[in-house]
């Protein structure tokens, strides 16, 4: 969806099993002959029991040579390298490898209540990050410091006719990303790893959420204050779309999906400087997220 919010990394946390622990005692023990020594110090004497008796009558019944059967049954023949601890414990911990290539895992799919909390936590971190800093550029204006006042020059103002200017960037990102799709096999992957490692568990009326949320919360930060912060000009729109693209690198997304996020910021930070408010982005960049998950939603059902 082309959310900086939720490229972070996903960790598998698994359990350390120490080897030769008390659990050991509970390996099966083959059938031979197993001496139990007791010592008992008062009378010095040992108590020996001998587990395979009733083997030894058995052979003496076929008529065979051997007192005692002493071969060890092939299931309990393991490497003399490899402990035996260690080989029942990866049986039990092999659900989340690939099995059909050698080395090769297969990626963790978070759940819903933690792609949700993720998306709640970071972007209310960037947003909290965006209004500091308009507060702090605000406070210091006017205290005749040398700094431009971002809630002065991109305010959180709305005219009718910005609704135009959403409509025709909500048509031309959402376009140029479906153009790529198809011809650009490198971004195409790119953006199938994030949105099946971040969307698979959602549900349809999730998908508002993490499109909503984080578009308000990146474009306060990077429209509503750094733009202004840095200039209003295309150098800074060029400066901050590049910032912008490289934050979105990470999660399995490529440097071609960091080309597409920087392109996508200066078609933001020109509506931004067109429309002399911080809310056309927001809008823009909220509906463009709800429109790539719904794409990628049917996309993925439809190939199933």
């Amino acid at each position: 969806m082309g959310s900086l919010t939720i490229s972070y990394c996903w960790t598998i946390a698994t359990a350390c099993r120490k080897f030769g622990d008390s659990n050991s005692s509970q390996r099966p023990v083959p059938p031979v002959l197993c001496c139990v020594s007791l010592p008992i110090k008062r009378f010095k004497t040992n108590v020996r029991a001998f587990a395979s008796q009733r083997s030894v009558k058995k052979s003496r019944k076929k008529g065979k040579t051997e007192k005692t059967d002493t071969a060890v049954p092939e299931k309990y023949l393991l490497s003399d390298d490899v402990n035996p601890d260690y080989v029942e414990d990866n049986k039990k911990n092999t659900s989340f490898l690939d099995t059909s290539e050698a080395g090769t895992s297969v990626p963790m799919i978070p759940s819903r209540g933690s792609v949700l909390q993720a998306c709640i936590i970071t972007s209310g971190l960037i947003g909290l990050l965006g209004v500091v800093i308009r507060e702090v550029s605000h406070v210091a204006s006017g205290g005749g410091l040398p700094i431009v006042d971002c809630s002065v020059e991109i305010p959180l103002t709305f005219q009718m006719w910005h609704v135009e200017l959403i409509t025709g960037l909500v048509i031309l990102v959402s376009s140029c990303r479906y153009l790529l799709l198809k011809i650009w096999p490198d971004f195409a992957e790119s953006s199938e790893a994030a949105n099946s490692q971040v969307l698979s568990s959602l549900e349809p009326l999730d998908y508002i959420v993490v499109s909503l949320l984080p578009g308000i919360s990146e474009e306060l930060l990077f429209r509503g204050a750094l733009l202004p912060l840095f200039g209003i000009s295309w150098q800074s729109v060029v400066a901050v779309a590049s910032i912008f693209g490289i934050l979105h690198l990470g999660s399995g997304r490529k440097y071609s999906f960091a080309v597409w996020a920087t392109f996508v910021g200066i078609a933001y930070g020109y509506a931004t400087i067109l429309s002399s408010t911080v809310l056309v982005p927001m809008a823009a960049h909220a509906i463009n997220n709800l429109v790539g998950g719904i794409i990628w939603r049917y996309t993925s059902n439809s190939s199933k």
